[in-house]
């Protein structure tokens, strides 16, 4: 199976390919547009600025390559945001895969940090990235703008509100956390996008 990474000016690329070595899957970091069309599974990982990054992916021309791939693709953190329609960060156009807002949390009680950043739970989890063993599991998060919960959530998490620690739409997928960082849960997660995906 060939696995493409998508190689852009967002962090967080090689932790990713590292999770998958240790599922024993070599994974190409690229920013090769054919290799990531011919590819069987694309992961579209990222960390950082939404306006600033929706920038360089129009000027490289991956703003038009994603929404147009046709296999299993999973958004990552960033990549799950820029997924959506627009974020409050940066006031940000995005690829518009999801019809969902990216809000920013707006702490309700001295207690609330942003950003969220810890392990939290997922819930209601459904689709092939999931298994009825995964609900109430943990997660690893880092982010400050969530997406609320929509049509096409697919797990939440309860952080100041509920919000989409997941979204699914047609051979699309994405984890607002970080499954690389996520442990035994997280490799979990991976190998059903690897197995249970089309």
């Amino acid at each position: 199976m060939d696995i493409a990474i998508i190689k852009y000016n967002a962090g967080n690329i090689f932790s990713v390919e590292h999770a998958f070595k240790r599922l024993g899957v070599d994974a190409v970091v690229t920013e090769d547009k054919e290799l990531i069309k011919k590819a069987d599974k694309v992961i579209f990982p990222g960390v950082g600025e939404a306006s600033t990054t929706m920038d360089y992916l129009r000027r490289s021309g991956f703003a038009d390559l994603i929404p147009d791939l046709k296999q299993p693709v999973l958004g990552i953190c960033l990549g799950m945001q820029l997924m959506c329609s627009y974020s409050e960060e940066g006031d940000a156009d995005c690829l518009n895969i999801f019809d969902a807002p990216v809000k920013r949390f707006i702490p309700q009680k001295q207690e609330d940090k942003v950003p969220h950043m810890g392990w939290n739970n997922i819930m209601d989890v459904k689709s092939a990235l999931f298994d009825q063993s995964l609900e109430d599991q943990f997660v690893y998060f880092v982010h400050s703008y969530y997406v609320p919960v929509t049509n096409d959530t697919i797990a939440t998490t309860n952080y100041i509100q509920p919000f989409s620690a997941a979204l699914h739409k047609d051979n699309f997928y994405a984890t607002q956390f970080h499954p690389e960082k996520s442990g035994s849960v997280g490799e979990r997660i991976l190998k059903n996008f690897l197995s249970n995906t089309k």
